[in-house]
């Protein structure tokens, strides 16, 4: 079993920071693409940001320059760093994890439960 877990989300007033991450766990043989969501008008989720297992890094449009994706592959951890937060940033911030469990060859996706973070003063 492969469990995803997030912390770090709260309540940060509009300018300020705030760093989330992202722990898997579970029968794991190998992580390759590590990523952000967040619900968005008119769709699902909206990708935020992707890392790679070599380093790649993709940012939406609407927070580039302002978070930064980072990760720990010895320690399957993922995190996001979040400066000049806005209040349109307000969201539950999802984590996402594309691997390969031991005993199988393909990749799969799995998914956290959600951390909030809330932008307002």
């Amino acid at each position: 079993q492969v469990q995803l877990v997030e912390s770090g989300g709260g309540l940060v007033q509009p300018g300020g920071s705030l760093s989330l991450s992202c722990a898997a766990s579970g029968s794991i043989f190998s992580i390759n693409t590590m990523a952000w969501y967040r619900p968005a008008p008119g769709k699902q989720r909206e990708l935020v940001a992707t890392i790679t297992s070599g380093g790649n890094t993709n940012y939406a449009d609407s927070v580039k320059g302002r978070f930064t994706i980072s990760r720990d592959n010895a320690k399957n951890t993922v995190y996001l760093q979040m400066n000049s937060l806005k209040p349109e940033d307000t969201a539950v911030y999802y984590c996402n994890a594309e691997l390969v469990k031991y005993g199988t060859s393909w990749y799969n996706a799995y998914w956290g439960q959600g951390t909030q973070v809330t932008v307002s003063s």
